[in-house]
């Protein structure tokens, strides 16, 4: 099979698809890699490096897209990929088409296969694809948000972890899926006096044998939240409905009543934002304030950290990208049903329900689609 890797045009997205040593097991299956120039630069992989692992170099974005028929991507496609997208095209990236009407219309009108990472799951209902980036943005949602919590970036002025004689600060994490326990992680590592929402009981209970002492586990309501949101200097939000819009636990009356200079970071905001004041932000210009309360909303917040986090990703992703190429797409969905999850549009066609939901747009079971 002929698999492409572009190079991502998303403000600083430096992820790239394919590491050279992916590249190296497909291409020893005798599949056929291209990847564009200089696509792997911002994760530290040279060009000379996918050359060595057997990849062929194409100059340009839309020489990728024509000659090859698998996209491996890693952040959804932009206004200028749209054209390049064809009928003989399967797009396997993340989407999260919920947060754009857009981009979800032109891949319908493109008539391209096109699976999402954050939708595909698990034999035990986990989203394998989305779990690494998950472990990332988590951690980096405390990195991130102790730094705005500093003075000379709008907030509060306080360190996270306080010092002798003195308090920490207050972190807030709304749910406890990978996001909130990874961000509690860190938050209860560096001191931080962390109190974690969730209204799964079973969930709570789990955490509470893996999570340290200083981190107070709370079955979570609208009063409670109401509550203890006034008085915390940093608040995570990172509720997830899979494939779905995030709903806005978090409303703009709550963020009135926070602190001057409290910080909300929105892991949430790919999928819309958990937060009604949450709007998508690039890593060029991060935050923006509302009621005095800094609001960080990068919506690839992994991008920063590429090294890292193209690692990860092409870790999970290698196995199913080998199923597509060794299957040619389409029989490798029919005969795995936790990858044909991940289809959202097919032959024009919307095949996840949320998606359908979210822009009342018809919906069709991608099994009648790849059976037809």
């Amino acid at each position: 099979m002929k698999i492409g890797v572009p190079k991502e045009i998303k403000p600083q997205e430096n992820r790239v698809g394919l590491t050279p040593a992916a590249v190296y097991e497909l291409a020893r299956r005798g599949h056929t890699v291209y990847v564009q120039r200089s696509a792997g630069e911002g994760s530290q992989f040279s060009d000379a490096a996918y050359t060595q692992a057997g990849a062929t170099i194409l100059d340009n974005l839309e020489a990728v897209y024509e000659a090859a028929s698998l996209i491996v991507k890693v952040k959804e496609p932009l206004e200028a990929e749209y054209g390049l997208l064809q009928a003989q095209h399967t797009l396997f990236t993340y989407l999260h088409l919920v947060s754009s009407r857009a981009l979800t219309e032109a891949l319908m009108h493109s008539q391209a296969l096109c699976v999402a990472y954050e939708t595909v799951e698990s034999k035990d209902g986990r989203l394998p694809l989305l779990l690494p980036m998950s472990e990332v943005a988590g951690r980096m949602s405390i990195q991130q948000g102790a730094r705005c919590l500093e003075r000379h970036s709008g907030g509060y002025g306080v360190l996270l972890g306080g010092v002798t004689g003195v308090s920490p600060a207050k972190v807030l994490i709304v749910g406890g899926g990978v996001v909130g326990t990874e961000a509690a992680k860190v938050a209860a590592g560096m001191g931080a006096q962390v109190t974690l929402l969730d209204k799964n009981l079973a969930r709570l209970r789990y955490l509470r044998d893996v999570l340290p002492a200083n981190v107070q586990l709370l079955c979570a309501n609208h009063s409670l939240l109401s509550e203890l949101i006034q008085s915390h200097h940093l608040v995570i939000g990172a509720v997830l409905v899979t494939g779905a819009k995030a709903p806005h636990i978090i409303t703009k009356e709550m963020i009135s009543t926070m602190p001057r200079g409290a910080v909300l970071v929105d892991v949430s905001v790919d999928q819309g934002g958990c937060a009604e004041t949450s709007r998508p932000t690039t890593h060029e210009e991060p935050t923006y304030q509302v009621d005095g309360v800094l609001h960080y909303c990068v919506a690839n917040m992994p991008g920063v950290v590429p090294h890292t986090s193209t690692l990860a990703l092409t870790n999970a992703t290698l196995p199913y990208v080998i199923q597509l190429a060794d299957q040619n797409g389409q029989p490798a969905l029919k005969a795995n049903p936790l990858l044909r999850k991940g289809i959202n549009i097919m032959k024009g066609h919307i095949t996840y329900p949320a998606v359908s939901e979210a822009f009342d747009l018809p919906y069709t079971e991608s099994e009648k689609l790849l059976n037809s």
